[in-house]
């Protein structure tokens, strides 16, 4: 199965349940009179809608490289990542902003109504739902090496989060009685706190990638080693790199005894090649640049 086929199969799994989930959470949530499950099952929709767009640029992302994407068309799961992390971002925004309201009604001497059975069981099932979701995509994520899954399997994770913090909410509403029912939208406000913070962690690589930000510096090391592995290779140098969706990208500049044929020095840069590609990849890309240096022969 291609790469973007089991992507796409993975996230249409996780659609069906989050649609699922979107609907008993915002049934739960009216009929059982809790914010904090209204607002987890806005939480869900963010993840359907991110699922979609999973979908879509997964697809794209896998195209060849044509006349106007010379290095292919990988970005494009880099931007799903980044637009997951502004939604997730958008959601726990207006989580807060709601909870934060209905605190300060009740800071105001109003009465919040106490949250049903129904909302408790509807959190419940999200977490043991959700934490299954985030498990088998984060497994699928790291295999198929896809940032945008991995993204995904985070915001299940999140909404999982969000199920938790809810059901502590409703179910200290529930058991303590009327005069507690201000723990419900105190746990929303604290599941909408916790969504900020995964938010933040998904938007920085995120950013990163699509600014054509360096490879972390302990990679960037290995890959020096890598090439001074190579016998006759000197002194390598103006290494760059990059990340292009899950593919890694490099040019460096490395030194040739200058008295050695072409046909000799173009066999020690294409070994510099087979070597970074098989430790980063088939679909890894490296360009490298040779300079003579005064012949020993």
């Amino acid at each position: 199965m291609k790469r973007e086929d089991e992507i796409a199969r993975v996230t249409l799994a996780g659609s069906v349940v989050n649609l699922l989930l979107v609907g008993l959470k915002a049934v739960a949530g009216v009929a059982g009179h809790s914010a904090a499950m209204v607002s987890d099952a806005v939480h869900s929709l963010s993840d359907f809608i991110t699922d979609i767009v999973v979908l879509v640029f997964v697809r794209v992302s896998a195209r060849p490289q044509d006349e106007g994407h010379d290095y292919g068309h990988g970005k494009f799961e880099t931007l799903a990542t980044l637009l997951i992390g502004l939604a997730l971002a958008a959601a726990a925004v207006g989580i807060v902003v709601s909870g934060a309201g209905k605190l300060a009604r009740w800071l105001q001497g109003e009465d919040l109504p106490a949250p049903g059975k129904l909302a408790l069981w509807a959190a419940l099932v999200s977490i043991v739902a959700k934490e299954l979701l985030f498990q088998y995509t984060r497994f699928k994520g790291r295999n198929l090496q896809s940032k945008a899954l991995e993204a995904n399997a985070w915001h299940h994770r999140s909404d999982a989060l969000s199920s938790i913090g809810a059901a502590v909410g409703i179910g200290g509403a529930i058991l303590l009685g009327d005069r507690w029912t201000v723990l419900d939208p105190l746990a929303s406000i604290v599941v909408g706190a916790m969504l900020v913070k995964v938010a933040w962690d998904l938007l920085g690589p995120s950013f990163g990638e699509l600014t054509d930000s360096s490879l972390p510096a302990d990679t960037e090391q290995e890959m020096m080693d890598i090439i001074r592995s190579v016998p006759g290779v000197e002194d390598p140098h103006n290494l760059r790199t990059r990340r292009i969706g899950s593919r890694i990208a490099a040019e460096v500049h490395i030194r040739l005894d200058g008295g050695q044929t072409l046909e000799e020095a173009h066999e020690k840069a294409t070994e510099v090649e087979r070597r970074f590609k098989e430790r980063f990849g088939a679909q890894s890309h490296i360009i490298v640049h040779m300079e003579p240096v005064k012949s020993r022969r």
